[in-house]
């Protein structure tokens, strides 16, 4: 077993263990949701923002901590999947950029741009370098962060009460779900884009659950998501400059 724990500490899951990955499932939507829709535009969102993320990056080490009572070991497998994770997130960052460029030139992505710049604006990083710390902080902190939430907790949580390809499918699910919203604030003047990206959220959870199962390091996992993110922060700064014109 690649869970990230030791055998010793596997046991069948309880109510209590359910109703920690339920929680953990459905916090980010809730988060995502309140920060991004309910105080959009408010000068509480940020306040709302500081505290939906502490609460979702602590929960993990407070259930393993505290309640299970045992060590973290997310990178037990040390840096066992880094060259396929540096492969695909090679390949996905240069999937992106390619589909970004086609996307803009043909006009699928119009309006999109203007949403995006809008909730920069908002969050207070359309300035050059406050877009480029923004831009490091996701990209590697922050994707470090949900590959230890979403593979080395809640995926690694739930092989161990669920069967493995049940727990990477309610695993990528449950990773997609808050990305949904942020995908309908940007892009729901093309609808038809949000199933599409939808579903390549997803299948990149799923392929991350399975490199961290096989090789019991969240290291693989994050360089790839973290090439990932880059991609996607470089191609929203170029719809920031094309929004804010010449």
């Amino acid at each position: 077993m690649t869970s990230g724990r030791p055998d010793s500490a596997v046991k069948a899951g309880t109510r209590s263990t359910r109703a920690a990955l339920l929680f953990a499932m459905l916090f980010p939507s809730l988060a995502t949701w309140l920060y991004f829709v309910v105080f959009a535009g408010s000068p509480a969102m940020r306040v709302v923002f500081a505290v939906g993320k502490a609460a979702q990056f602590a929960f993990p080490l407070v259930w393993i901590l505290l309640v299970e009572r045992r060590r973290p070991r997310f990178f037990a497998g040390r840096t066992r999947g880094l060259g396929a994770g540096l492969a695909l997130g090679a390949l996905l960052a240069g999937a992106i950029l390619i589909a970004y460029s086609v996307a803009m030139t043909s006009g699928i992505l119009a309006g999109a741009p203007e949403a995006i710049r809008a909730k920069v604006v908002d969050i207070g990083a359309s300035a050059p370098l406050a877009f480029l710390a923004l831009a490091l902080f996701y990209s590697l902190l922050h994707s470090l962060m949900e590959e230890y939430y979403w593979r080395g907790f809640v995926f690694a949580e739930l092989q161990v009460i669920v069967a493995p390809g049940a727990a990477v499918a309610l695993s990528s699910v449950a990773f997609m779900a808050h990305h949904v919203i942020l995908l309908w604030l940007y892009f729901r003047g093309t609808w038809w884009l949000i199933p599409i990206l939808s579903v390549g959220v997803a299948v990149g959870g799923a392929f991350w659950a399975w490199l961290y199962r096989k090789s019991d390091s969240l290291l693989g996992p994050w360089l790839s998501h973290m090439l990932v993110d880059a991609a996607i922060m470089a191609a929203g700064w170029d719809m920031i400059r094309a929004a804010s014109g010449p």
